[in-house]
């Protein structure tokens, strides 16, 4: 077994695709994402499930060599910088909270998260890795795209992982570490039942 296998723990058997699927930083500088691939991609998040079908969500793509990605990369963190670089593309997510006919959209920063995780897992079945990062300047990011009526709330790198490619530390240690979550028990919260007032 590779040292970089984590797949999950898990109480009960996963899909693979879910339990195999993890956050890489080292990624194959020489990999270029194709189109169809690309495609694939925006296609899953295209069907994630929104409220009332709003589709909240929007995606600047920027493959490495494009005239914007140097930009985006700028817009990184620095600590992110030093390895997402090397992804095939940068993606752009963003919300639109504000419909266009101005109406509010509440549920819109969680459906566009829904869309993100369905274009993670295609990402997995296409033999690629994402990591999502926050770390970066969001009114630069906001400043590069078309309409201020979006807000970013995340840039996926998408490549394929390079298992050869050693980090510097701190970043190598993270790439080794097993990968753990918090156990289903500690996640459940306990429902108090409602008074209900006798009927009349």
């Amino acid at each position: 077994m590779s040292e970089f296998s984590k797949t999950a723990t898990t109480a009960e058997p996963l899909h693979p695709l879910l339990a195999d699927r993890w956050s890489p930083r080292a990624f194959d500088p020489d990999h270029r994402l194709t189109d169809r691939q690309l495609t694939a991609l925006l296609e899953a998040a295209r069907w994630a499930p929104s409220c009332g079908n709003s589709q909240p969500w929007r995606f600047g793509v920027v493959r490495r060599g494009d005239a914007a990605h140097a930009g985006l990369l700028d817009a990184l963190d620095p600590g992110n910088r030093v390895w997402a670089h090397a992804a095939a593309a940068l993606i752009v997510v963003a919300a639109q909270s504000v419909a266009d006919n101005g109406g509010t959209r509440p549920w819109a920063a969680y459906d566009t998260g829904q869309a993100v995780a369905h274009l993670s897992i295609q990402a997995q079945h296409e033999g690629l890795a994402v990591h999502q990062l926050g770390g970066f300047d969001a009114e630069r990011v906001a400043a590069l795209l078309p309409t201020a009526a979006l807000t970013p709330l995340v840039v996926v790198a998408v490549g394929r992982r390079a298992a050869t490619i050693e980090l510097d530390e701190p970043l190598a240690a993270r790439e080794r570490a097993a990968r753990h979550r918090l156990p289903v028990a500690d996640l459940l919260l306990p429902v108090r039942p409602a008074s209900v007032p006798d009927p009349a």
